[in-house]
């Protein structure tokens, strides 16, 4: 969708008569009613948003009060080819300046405060790792290629460690790639080669986390809040607390007609009857169901009962397979879980150790430690990051706000002699503060005065779960007449999961479709298609040995290029 396309649809016929109905408040949904009402002429009296929690935002989360202490479950690592993102925010109005949007706020601050990491490793109980490089082979460079050219159905559900040889594990790329994504050697390589395809141009920027772009605040205040006061302003309904237990959906070959909406609300199962004019959105699949919180004396208790969530994509996929295999992403909670934490510092203490570790002072509304800081020889692989402050609108000036969180939870610590998952929020503080340099009789000193929140997520990291194309659902299945699938665990072709931008994405796509308007979503930014970012990769991949990519650029393309204008390319 360039600007040719960003034109006003013609008011669907009968809209006035449709009604809207969505599962989830998470942005995938919040998104979907604001594309109803701009593109699709619905009022928003004619929506209806279920939400089972009390609060709305689904993931995207930020709560707490200075007493008691701050909380975010995780954050969100944006950049500026966004291009569904940044048309949704592009409409919302902020919050804080009249006349102004989200999206106006929102790239004056990153203009201003251009985000970059000093420090992006560390080891050896606090000393910085200064290395920019990637540290590739030959033979990993080799391999990365061949993932580049590879058909996604030629992979299969083959993972990353069946994928890659043993010292990819070993390079910086591996480190950088893992701990800003979240990627685990058992999760689905196809979804490696998405993310190399679509971030393919924020390569050069592994090291230093250059180009990434962040919120001034939480996402909840920054992203979920001005969306879902702009929406109640429309007359959009949420109805908070209430549980979706089934979708009558009516088969007859090829059609697919949701017909009913169970629902349970207050202890009281109600049905809301719904025919083909009714509009269904479901996000399928949740990153954060069944979270569990801990404190500074109690570890959080891993949740492994029913999640309300995939129950319903249970019972929807069984009525017919272009539904999709929720089984695939929710039945191994122990390769989807990991473990966060949340560190409100009152005391100043680890204010300033964090400027020590970022490089900078932090100075208001302005970049801290660029992103997170790993902790490279951490037997969690604990990263921690100090983001804007204050991150909270009730957050006092002399507080910091920190987030941490760790991929192997069930590793015992190198200051604390139990897993991760067993400890208390003090205990995993004491790990972090171990392995920033601080000895055991300084400790007390931190702690003074400090909250650690920690949570446990069983499905952070589902939607990387190895899978064929056939386990997400498409985004609307063949035949569906009013039923529309959103978010992490719908298929959309070429865009990657664990993105805001793929919820948004979602939604603009289901609207479309549903109410069958003449307008497309934007295209995926096509970096992988681009000499320059293509160039710039290269570069940055040149394995350690003189690798082939490096043999390329000098020994074909500069041949090729020489005297013309794209020989500065290489």
């Amino acid at each position: 969708m360039g600007t040719y396309q960003r034109i006003h649809p013609r008011k669907p016929e009968g809209i006035e008569n449709k009604r809207a109905f969505l599962i989830g408040s998470g942005i995938a949904s919040l998104a979907a009613a604001h594309y109803l009402i701009r593109d699709g002429y619905m009022k928003g009296e004619q929506i209806t948003i279920f939400e089972q929690d009390p609060v709305t935002g689904g993931a995207m989360d930020g709560a707490g009060n200075p007493e008691d202490g701050f909380i975010a479950r995780g954050g969100r690592e944006m950049e500026e080819h966004y291009e569904c993102l940044w048309d949704l925010y592009g409409d919302i109005p902020s919050l804080e300046e009249e006349g102004r949007t989200v999206l106006d706020e929102f790239k004056e601050l990153n203009d201003i405060d251009p985000n970059f990491s000093n420090v992006r490793v560390i080891s050896n109980r606090g000393e910085k790792q200064r290395e920019k490089g990637l540290g590739l082979h030959e033979k990993n460079v080799k391999e990365i290629m061949k993932l580049l050219l590879t058909l996604e159905e030629d992979l299969g559900t083959q993972t990353v460690e069946e994928y890659f040889d043993p010292s990819f594990f070993e390079t910086d790329m591996w480190l950088y790639w893992r701990s800003m994504f979240a990627f685990e050697t058992w999760h689905s390589v196809v979804e490696m080669k998405r993310y190399m395809h679509r971030f393919i141009h924020l390569m050069p920027g592994m090291s230093t986390m250059r180009g990434l772009v962040f919120t001034k605040y939480n996402q909840y205040d920054s992203l979920i809040l001005p969306l879902k006061k702009h929406l109640e302003t429309q007359g959009v309904k949420f109805m908070l607390s209430t549980v979706v237990t089934d979708l009558d959906v009516d088969i007859m070959g090829e059609k697919k007609v949701v017909r009913g909406i169970e629902i349970l609300r207050n202890g009281k199962a109600e049905r809301i009857d719904t025919n083909e004019d009714d509009l269904v959105f479901f996000t399928n699949g949740s990153m954060t169901e069944n979270s569990s919180m801990g404190d500074n004396h109690t570890p959080p208790i891993l949740n492994r009962g029913k999640a309300a969530v995939w129950e319903l994509w249970k019972k929807i996929a069984a009525k017919d397979e272009a539904f999709g295999k929720p089984e695939v992403f929710c039945s191994d909670i122990d390769k989807t879980k990991w473990e966060s934490f949340t560190i409100t510092d009152r005391n100043g203490k680890f204010r300033k150790l964090m400027e020590h570790f970022a490089e900078r002072e932090f100075l208001p509304h302005r970049t801290a430690t660029g992103g997170i800081i790993t902790i490279k020889d951490s037997n969690w692989l604990m990263s921690v990051t100090v983001n804007r402050q204050p991150q909270f609108k009730n957050q006092p000036e002399n507080y910091t706000v920190a987030w941490a969180y760790a991929l192997f939870p069930d590793k015992k610590g190198d200051f604390i002699d139990k897993p991760m998952s067993e400890c208390t929020g003090e205990e995993l503080f004491k790990e972090l503060l171990y392995h920033l340099g601080i000895n055991e009789s300084d400790m007390p000193a931190y702690l003074e005065n400090t909250t650690i929140i920690p949570v446990m997520m069983p499905y952070i990291t589902s939607q990387f779960m190895p899978r064929l194309r056939t386990d997400r659902p498409e985004v609307v299945p063949q035949g569906s007449v009013n039923l529309a699938f959103l978010g992490q665990f719908a298929e959309i072709e070429g865009d990657c999961v664990f993105t805001v931008e793929y919820s948004v994405r979602s939604a603009m796509m289901a609207v479309y479709t549903l109410l069958n308007l003449e307008k497309n979503p934007p295209e995926i930014y096509p970096s992988q298609y681009d000499i320059r970012a293509l160039a710039a990769a290269s570069k940055t991949m040149k394995a350690d040995d003189e690798g082939i990519l490096q043999k390329i650029a000098e020994h074909v393309l500069r041949k090729k290029l020489e005297h013309t204008t794209w020989e500065g390319l290489i």
